[in-house]
């Protein structure tokens, strides 16, 4: 088995489930790599997504573990048998590797969901935006790296799969740029809100019942719920939560906010408004 260097976070999630049945079968490392004839350490590598695994070897683990949810290890032979080389690689080693993980993460989404508090999400800014949220960045980046940035973000802006936005008011006032970029993007985001697979609602200042909903986050669906992923901002760049019972808390999080938001007729009215004032 070639070992890889750095991982993919699918390629780690893979990994991550199948260490996650193992567990639940109450299975050693040793016991499981047993049935694949391989070693301890092997089988350490397999569940950290070191190295690749056959959809034979997938199998065989689903099996011995007791695993009998056909959809979800469909899912993983999936998820082991992919070969796709995607427009992202072209930036490996020129962005972090999160930037890489997301777009792969989207790329292979069954719909995507997003709370935006303080800036509108990265899939739906403008170039101009984008580059004056990069250019705020501390420490700054130089302008190879801010040319990348912008050039990655604007390349994976394709929405195809069902899309929920709930975007908060001080998203679409706070200025990152200067007011003619402000309202080029408030164009963009009514332009978007008539596509037939988005659903954007507004969270105006006004509205009651927000304070114990707040949650700016992104919400991933994979090919089967328990392949859900959701991703936080962090300091270091971006954290991928995937564990059942947080997945289960973000999902009820997102529908607080959406109860509480306008419909996305009265949403329209509102960004057309804010447009009209600048």
């Amino acid at each position: 088995m070639v070992q890889r260097r750095e991982p993919t976070a699918r390629q780690m999630r893979l990994g991550l489930e199948l260490r996650r049945l193992r567990e639940a079968a109450g299975l050693t490392a040793v016991e499981a790599a047993a049935l694949l004839g391989a070693n301890r350490v092997q089988m350490s590598h397999i569940e950290s997504g070191l190295v690749g695994v056959s959809e034979e070897r997938v199998r065989r683990l689903a099996s011995h573990y007791a695993c009998t949810d056909k959809e979800f290890v469909d899912a993983l032979v999936a998820m082991a048998t992919d070969r796709t080389r995607g427009w992202w690689e072209e930036y490996r080693g020129l962005l972090p590797t999160s930037f890489l993980d997301l777009s792969e993460l989207n790329h292979h989404a069954s719909f995507r969901r997003d709370v935006a508090i303080l800036y509108v999400p990265g899939l739906l800014q403008t170039e101009d935006y984008a580059r004056a949220v990069f250019s705020a960045r501390v420490p700054e980046l130089t302008d190879d790296e801010l040319e990348f940035r912008v050039r990655h973000r604007m390349a994976g802006q394709e929405i195809t799969i069902p899309y929920e936005l709930v975007i908060h008011e001080s998203a679409l006032r706070i200025r990152v740029s200067d007011r003619a970029a402000s309202r080029t993007q408030l164009a963009r985001l009514l332009e978007l809100s008539g596509a037939s697979n988005v659903t954007m609602r507004v969270l105006p200042f006004d509205l009651d019942g927000f304070a114990r909903a707040a949650s700016t986050m992104t919400y991933v669906g994979g090919p089967v719920p328990k392949l859900d992923t959701v991703v936080r901002d962090v300091p270091q760049g971006s954290a991928f939560i995937d564990s059942e019972a947080q997945l289960s808390a973000f999902r009820t999080r997102f529908r607080k906010v959406e109860a509480v938001s306008l419909d996305p007729e009265r949403s329209r009215d509102f960004i057309n408004r804010l447009t009209r004032e600048l």
